[in-house]
C-alpha cells in the first residue's frame, strides 16, 4: 500500500510541477520546478474610494457600440459623468452625458447635462443640440422655460 501512496504523490508532484511522469525515473532524479514569483502590485483603488478616478478612454479606442435601451448603464454614465464635471474635466463629462442619452433617449438629465457641460467648453452647436433634445424629452420640465430663453440666446 505504501508504493502505492508515494506513486499517487509522485505523479500529483509532478504534474503540479508541470513535469511529465516517467515511471522509470526514480524519484531522486525528480528536480522540483523553481515557483514563480508574481510582482508586487498595487491595490486598485475602490470605487467606493474619493480619490478613484475612472479611466477615461478615448474616442478613437472605444469599440464600435450598438446602443439598446439601457437605464441602468445610462445612469451609471450620468454618475461618472458627474464625477468629472465636478473634477472640472467638462469634454470627458459631456462624452459621459451623451453616452447615458445613448443608453436611454429619454433620459431628460443626460440631455440638460451634455448642454451644462458643452456651455462650459463653448461648444455653442452642441449645447444648442442638447438644449434642443431636452426639450423634446421633457417639454413639461420645470425648467423649461429658462431652457428655452438659453437656446433662444444661442441663434
Amino acid at each position: 500500500m505504501p508504493l502505492i501512496v508515494s506513486s499517487i504523490a509522485l505523479a500529483a508532484g509532478a504534474c503540479a510541477a508541470g513535469q511529465q511522469l516517467d515511471t522509470k525515473t526514480p524519484q531522486s532524479q525528480i528536480k522540483p520546478q523553481p515557483q514563480l514569483k508574481t510582482r508586487d502590485r498595487k491595490p486598485a483603488p475602490s470605487a467606493d474610494s474619493p480619490s478613484a478616478e475612472p479611466q477615461e478612454e478615448d474616442e478613437e479606442t472605444k469599440p464600435n457600440q450598438i446602443y439598446a435601451f439601457n437605464p441602468v448603464r445610462a445612469q451609471s454614465e450620468l454618475h461618472t459623468g458627474n464625477f468629472y464635471f465636478k473634477k472640472g474635466n467638462y469634454r470627458a463629462a459631456m462624452r459621459r452625458f451623451q453616452e447615458a442619452g445613448k443608453w436611454n433617449p429619454g433620459y431628460a438629465e443626460a440631455f440638460l447635462r451634455t448642454a451644462e457641460a458643452a456651455e462650459k467648453l463653448k461648444d455653442t452647436l452642441a449645447e444648442r443640440e442638447a438644449y434642443g433634445k431636452y426639450l423634446d424629452v421633457s417639454p413639461d420640465a420645470k425648467n423649461a422655460g429658462s431652457v428655452k430663453k438659453k437656446l433662444a440666446s444661442l441663434h
